[in-house]
């Protein structure tokens, strides 16, 4: 069978677009609208996407008053696994992926919260295996301040051995429930982990049973070393930020290249970059959307998601229609970091001109134009081998969403790069992936 591309959707409550709670096919108070999510999820289902994803932030955002009060994004949203397991009863077959920082999570929290929504959703769940380097977040837990880079992916690389070993506490035939004999489960099936590292201690075994799908797909978004180690090591699908064909395929070739010595074949690793989409009829009706959708950024906005996205680094002296000054790496997102500003050397693009760009999307890809315009861009970094398929971050929600599942997807379907029905009812069947086989099995 002919390959088929990977999508998920990624919510923001109105969109992606800084703005997108003012456009007037957006829902203003999606942030706390269960309905607007039901909706949008079940809508993704019905074009067949993979799975929905949800980010998170544990904080609101430190930033100035007039950009933080002008953008939904920067302030209050509901708590991802709570949301997701009340989109686990109006959905059937879409994958359910979620945000879990290992920077604030003990281990255990997070292996028993997602195994629990694997049981809900009758195996569709997924962990987004993050750190945290927001500098607001740390106060919310008593921290002085942001992990150091190596601080952060060693604690991630142990909790997520923790958390695979909890999920293997039991064995999948573990709980005969028995009636007459009154055996509940055969002792020989229960595991102790006992493990002991330099960040996390944990006993086990964790109080809920082996999941549908043995272990919850794990998902990850890391460009540095340590991130594309983690990657290759423990990631099943991975959300890149890469704003070119040529950078998407040399990182799409550098991890699933390193992916052997951990005993993984590259395709249980499905590479997603990011894609904000503006979608109409004809390429002029969403090159007009687009331009509406950006007149709505306030400058001051658009500088301080600049700002955030450069590791928090202050631009607010100098001056907007000036070009960014040389800025050290920090505790940013590398990915981002580096595309950003790339991209501003790339285009000679101002601050002002900058923020607006990455502001959209944060810093993601962008594309706007009719569907063929559209596909023909997915298509190309699809057949290069670039990504096994995009995470699609709708600008504004329901529209823009509506548009690229009504619009798009028929148009992918069309040409045979995406399927027209679910293969499984798992979110494993549907991406391709195998069932772990746990580490106690004989």
């Amino acid at each position: 069978m002919t390959q088929k591309m990977r999508l998920a959707a990624y919510f923001n409550p109105t969109g992606h677009h800084v703005a997108s709670w003012r456009h007037p096919r957006a829902q203003a108070d999606a942030n706390v609208n269960i309905d607007h999510y039901i909706e949008i999820a079940q809508t993704a289902e019905r074009a067949k996407f993979d799975m929905i994803f949800l980010a998170d932030g544990l904080a609101t955002r430190d930033v100035h008053i007039d950009a933080q009060s002008r953008s939904v994004q920067f302030i209050a949203h509901f708590e991802p696994l709570t949301l997701l397991s009340s989109l686990a009863s109006v959905t059937k077959n879409i994958g359910l992926v979620g945000t879990a920082s290992t920077t604030y999570n003990e281990p255990f929290h997070i292996a028993r919260k997602f195994a629990s929504l694997d049981w809900i959703s009758k195996g569709r769940a997924g962990w987004n295996l993050v750190t945290s380097v927001q500098p607001a977040e740390a106060p919310n837990f008593g921290r002085p301040g942001v992990d150091k880079h190596e601080v952060r992916y060693e604690r991630a690389m142990e909790s997520a051995r923790i958390v695979t070993g909890l999920w293997d506490s039991w064995d999948d035939d573990a709980f005969v429930r028995d009636v007459e004999s009154g055996l509940y489960f055969k002792p020989e099936a229960k595991h102790v982990l006992d493990f002991k590292g330099k960040y996390f201690s944990s006993m086990g075994p964790l109080n809920v049973p082996r999941s549908p799908q043995g272990w919850p797909v794990i998902v990850q978004a890391g460009a540095s070393d340590e991130g594309r180690e983690l990657a290759a090591e423990y990631a099943e699908a991975i959300f890149s930020p890469h704003l070119t064909i040529e950078l998407s395929k040399k990182y799409y070739d550098d991890v699933k290249g390193r992916m052997a010595k951990y005993g993984r074949s590259p395709d249980h690793l499905k590479i997603l970059p990011g894609l904000s989409v503006v979608v109409g009829k004809t390429d002029a009706q969403a090159e007009a959307d687009f331009n509406y959708l950006q007149s709505l950024i306030h400058p001051i906005v658009g500088r301080e998601i600049l700002s955030t996205m450069l590791g928090g680094f202050d631009l607010s002296p100098y001056d907007m229609d000036g070009y960014l000054p040389e800025l050290p790496m920090t505790n940013a997102s590398r990915g981002h970091f580096e595309s950003i500003v790339a991209m501003a050397k790339r285009e000679n693009l101002t601050i002002r001109e900058l923020g607006l760009r990455v502001a959209g999307a944060r810093g993601k890809n962008t594309i706007h134009g009719g569907p063929k315009k559209v596909a023909d861009y997915m298509e190309e970094w699809f057949k290069a081998g670039a990504c096994d398929g995009f995470c699609v971050m709708p600008p504004y929600i329901p529209g823009s969403h509506d548009d690229f599942c009504n619009l798009v997807v028929p148009e992918l379907q069309k040409r045979g790069l995406f399927r027209t029905e679910y293969e499984g009812k798992t979110l494993r069947e549907n991406l391709g992936l195998p069932r772990p086989v746990s580490r106690y099995k004989k």
